[in-house]
């Protein structure tokens, strides 16, 4: 498990062999079942995990108890409630394993020590920050001021390894869509391209 999150982190930067070593020594190796919950609302958010195997969604709820998907997560990319990670206050959302799942997990104290010993590790989890505001400011702006169907297409572009593998009721919650309006829309994007219809059995869910 660690050996696939070595080759990441290699592909995004050079460390040291000592820069390893502290990796391995700070880091906890955790295998998650199916919809097990990583963390629930008025929790605080203690970890940050990069998920080596499996999928994971990061979700509030309403005052009305509707679901509102704030963030996928599947092989090399990281998970955690980041507000409450960096804060340490209790955190509003849930973390929810979509698949029998295995992460590399750090907690917040080894995590600041680690950014603070191993300088080439801070350099690429910065750039990894600074690449993942600039994509969630994007994300809020195509929300806001784009239709449907540019939405999704835009997700399925831009996602093409998440959305076979994710019910629909969560894109279309991830989207900012109803249910019913994300069906319409995939119906009709199919026409054009079946491609872009592509999701198996489970994304029906």
């Amino acid at each position: 498990m660690f050996a696939s999150f070595v080759e990441y982190l290699r592909e995004k930067g050079t460390l040291t062999t000592k820069e390893l070593e502290l990796l391995a020594n700070a880091s906890v190796q955790k295998r998650v079942r199916k919809n097990q919950y990583l963390l629930e609302e008025g929790e605080v958010s203690d970890f940050i995990g990069f998920v080596v195997k499996g999928s994971f969604r990061l979700f509030r709820l309403s005052s009305d108890g509707e679901e509102h998907v704030m963030r996928f997560a599947i092989e090399n990319w990281w998970i955690s409630d980041f507000i409450s990670f960096m804060s340490g206050q209790p955190s509003f959302c849930y973390i929810e394993a979509l698949e029998d799942s295995e992460l590399i997990r750090f907690t917040k104290e080894k995590w600041d020590l680690l950014l603070e010993a191993a300088p080439n590790f801070k350099q690429i989890i910065d750039n990894l920050t600074a690449r993942n505001f600039e994509a969630h400011q994007n994300r809020i702006y195509i929300n806001i001021s784009e239709t449907a169907e540019v939405r999704y297409e835009n997700f399925v572009k831009q996602y093409p390894a998440l959305y076979n593998r994710i019910p629909l009721y969560m894109i279309a919650s991830f989207l900012g869509l109803t249910r019913e309006t994300l069906s319409r829309v995939r119906k009709h994007a199919g026409k054009k391209s079946p491609s872009m219809i592509q999701v198996s059995p489970r994304g029906a869910g």
